[in-house]
């Protein structure tokens, strides 16, 4: 399968059309249950190895998802796992029944209540699958609060049992998984905050879906991909050519900063000037400027007049904001920063909206404002911020991913929604997810980094050549915003697995920006 489609994520609606599409073109329901689950029985004997796990629980659900567990537990039993069975179930599909019928032929224990199940190493929940609606209830219920006393690993199969495909909801109870296992392709709750106290390690098994089957099942609608490695080599700016000096890699010009929050500035600045960016000037209050200059000896820094509480009152006569090639502007700035940003709103150049800018930005009206902007603008909300911004949006779709889709068509602007599960979204539909993140970014500082990185670069791609057209420049603004989050996640992992989760402030994270790179592009 191609990256591209190997990264798709896709509703339970979508994915029932995909297997559709399968079953119709003459796959045998019963051949991709046997892939399927040959394929989860190599990587549970591969995770779990006979010689430390020999003891296997299974609990099988009514549905294919259980008839996948049954295969599985057919396939341990063979290799010599000594494997158990639980089947809750009083009404089964006919396929289910059938591979329970031919368990208990072959030997192997079936019980009806997880409690009477003997001691195990590994359990697998192949309770309920994809597609789940209705709230969890009784019986099953029951079921699941069992195996959530479970003190051993707990592998899902697809998705933890009980969790809403789509929103990653979990509807009434669900199975608080150690590993999940999802099929085929992506779904979407897995990329969803609700959800991660139950999917825990999440893994991809393919079954080699044929990508004409995908392109059919996704026909007409817009992209919803999750960020890999692979995909961010391409959007990152390297290789650079050997010819290349500063004022080909961008300019960008950062506005931050305030007297109570001088510190923002500095961390936006560290962030920008991790990202690679070949020219930084800062427009900072002047009561800033020396402390400016002296942390951050490289960038250019302009004094702007300011107000009595040490806020930017105007920006300086100097700046030309036409000359950057991308401007940043909103950490630290205070309420009182109205008038700095209506100036680069009002400018032709990329901008990158955060914090206090998104404040002034929803008082002065999101979509109207940004309807009159010709050049690219991105905003980086959290929630609180998003709310404040696209009220109606957000009132509207529900969800969240969903109201970015919405406000990013509306407002023209690429919209990245931060959060555990961070969501962007280009203005035609296509939505991107970084899932991977940390709770060390539960920090404050953390996204004055993120700004200052996607400024840089932003600032870096509408520098080339190949960011001329309009379109272009959008795609660009978006790639940048993509690259700014997975790389500023991956920062806050690495250095989360040095100094923990608590040991994680915005300096030390600027600190790893690169190595982390170095060593994932390695």
């Amino acid at each position: 399968m191609s990256c591209e489609l190997h990264d798709r994520i896709v509703t339970a609606e979508q994915m029932r059309a995909i297997e559709g599409g399968l079953f119709d073109a003459g796959m045998p329901v019963a051949a991709l249950m046997e892939k399927v689950a040959g394929r989860i029985a190599a990587w549970v004997i591969n995770q779990f190895p006979l010689q430390c796990y020999p003891r296997i629980a299974v609990v099988a659900g009514p549905g294919h998802n259980g008839g996948d567990a049954l295969v599985v537990a057919r396939e341990l039993a063979a290799q010599g796992y000594g494997v158990q069975v639980c089947s809750p179930a009083d009404r089964l599909k006919p396929l289910t029944a059938d591979h329970l019928r031919f368990l208990k032929y072959l030997g192997i224990s079936v019980v009806k209540a997880v409690e009477t199940l003997d001691p195990w190493d590994v359990l697998i929940d192949g309770l309920f699958g994809f597609g789940l609606e209705r709230s969890v209830e009784g019986a099953m219920a029951d079921v699941i609060a069992a195996i959530n006393t479970a003190n051993c690993p707990v592998v899902s199969i697809d998705l933890p049992s009980g969790l809403h495909t789509d929103t990653g909801d979990a509807l009434g109870i669900a199975v608080q998984a150690t590993h999940t296992l999802c099929l085929g392709l992506w779904k979407r709750a897995f990329c969803q905050e609700e959800a991660l106290a139950y999917l825990g390690q999440p893994h991809l098994i393919g079954f080699d879906i044929p990508p004409q089957a995908i392109e059919a099942g996704l026909e007409n609608v817009p992209s919803v991909r999750r960020a890999t490695l692979a995909t961010i080599r391409e959007k990152l700016p390297l290789p650079r050519q050997a010819n290349t000096h500063k004022y080909r890699v961008g300019h960008l010009l950062l506005v931050a900063g305030s007297r109570p929050y001088a510190g923002a500035a500095l961390l936006t600045a560290l962030g920008a000037r991790a990202s690679g960016v070949g020219m930084l000037t800062l427009a900072v209050p002047e009561s800033l400027r020396l402390m400016v200059v002296a942390q951050i000896p490289e960038a250019l820094v302009v004094g702007c007049p300011e107000t009595a509480d040490g806020a930017i009152a105007h920006l300086s006569d100097t700046l030309d904001l036409s000359r950057y090639s991308a401007i940043a502007c909103g950490p630290g700035l205070s309420r009182q920063g109205t008038e700095p940003v209506q100036a680069v709103l009002q400018s032709p150049t990329p901008l990158l909206l955060d914090a206090d800018g998104l404040n002034v930005l929803a008082n002065l009206g999101t979509i109207e404002t940004l309807q009159q902007r010709q050049a690219p603008t991105v905003l980086t909300p959290h929630r609180g911020e998003f709310k404040r911004l696209f009220p109606e949006q957000l009132a509207h779709a529900g969800d969240g991913s969903a109201a970015t889709q919405e406000a990013a068509a509306q407002s023209g602007a690429v919209v990245l929604l931060k959060g555990a599960c961070t969501a962007i979204t280009h203005p035609n539909g296509t939505l991107w997810y970084v899932p991977e993140s940390t709770p060390a970014l539960a920090r404050g500082g953390s996204g004055d980094v993120l700004t200052g990185l996607i400024g840089g670069l932003l600032a870096q791609n509408l520098a080339s050549d190949m960011a001329s057209e309009a379109d272009n420049r959008l795609d660009s603004a978006l790639d940048a915003a993509l690259a700014g989050a997975w790389w500023h996640g991956q920062g806050a992992r690495a250095a989360a697995r040095d100094r923990t989760e608590l040991g994680v402030d915005g300096t030390q994270l600027t600190q790893y920006l690169n190595p982390v790179l170095a060593q994932v592009l390695a």
